[in-house]
């Protein structure tokens, strides 16, 4: 468990102090006590810091699997297609467990038809396979704006709550009386800061990922439409 350690030198306690007779031998407070003093507010963007590792560690592994793409899947495509065997190729694109075989497999059932109907199938099939593969990633973004707004509330609150206790105080004014509203309003930043740095990074690493599994769809569909276009 992480500690934030103040500690007091012996002999350095300021004269006001030893005359009260109080001489702190040091100061310890635990991280979970900590991020208590952040109030309710800690609650939601905790809450936003699970959800986006969730969303991150699930669609991180599913584009990595749909970016392993048989590079030779073409050329027995071609081969089969060539010799006849339709059956044969959509089968060798059910084995393989992908976008890109999908697509192609789409493509070759519509062989016969207008090289247009051929395209426009290929085509949506290839927007249902990125819509699946982006799915939750909205959230994710949201988290990443999000977390951070919810720790600029908790700031607010947290500088109400101090210039509140201290009006309440009168002329008694300690800074204890104002270490609440100072520590919510410290805590909710840093916490809040901190999922939005990390949910803005675990996004963009997503979207490059997917934009390489995009770009393996469109190298395929192109290389299947240049068959169907080859003079037979």
């Amino acid at each position: 468990m992480m500690n934030f350690l103040l500690q007091v030198p012996a002999g350095t306690v300021p004269a006001g102090m030893e005359s009260m007779g109080a001489q702190p031998e040091g100061l310890s407070l635990k991280f979970i006590d900590l991020a208590l003093k952040g109030g309710w507010i800690m609650i939601p963007i905790l809450l936003l810091s699970v959800i986006a590792v969730y969303i991150f560690v699930d669609r991180y592994f599913a584009i990595k699997r749909a970016g392993k793409f048989d590079t030779g899947l073409m050329d027995k495509v071609k081969g089969y297609i060539l010799s006849g065997k339709i059956d044969a190729a959509v089968a060798l694109c059910r084995s393989n467990e992908n976008p890109a075989a999908r697509m192609v497999e789409k493509g070759i059932s519509r062989i016969g038809r207008p090289l247009t109907d051929v395209t426009a199938a290929i085509e949506n099939v290839g927007n249902l396979e990125i819509q699946k593969l982006e799915k939750g990633l909205p959230v994710l973004a949201s988290a990443a704006g999000g977390a951070p707004m919810l720790g600029f509330l908790g700031t607010v609150m947290g500088m109400v709550q101090a210039f509140y206790d201290m009006a309440n105080a009168g002329n008694n004014i300690d800074i204890t009386i104002l270490s609440t509203g100072i520590y919510q309003a410290m805590v909710t930043t840093v916490a809040g800061l901190i999922v939005g740095i990390i949910a803005y990074f675990a996004y963009n690493i997503l979207v490059a990922n997917i934009e390489q599994v995009v770009y393996k769809m469109e190298a395929t569909t192109t290389e299947f439409m240049d068959l169907l276009n080859e003079p037979v």
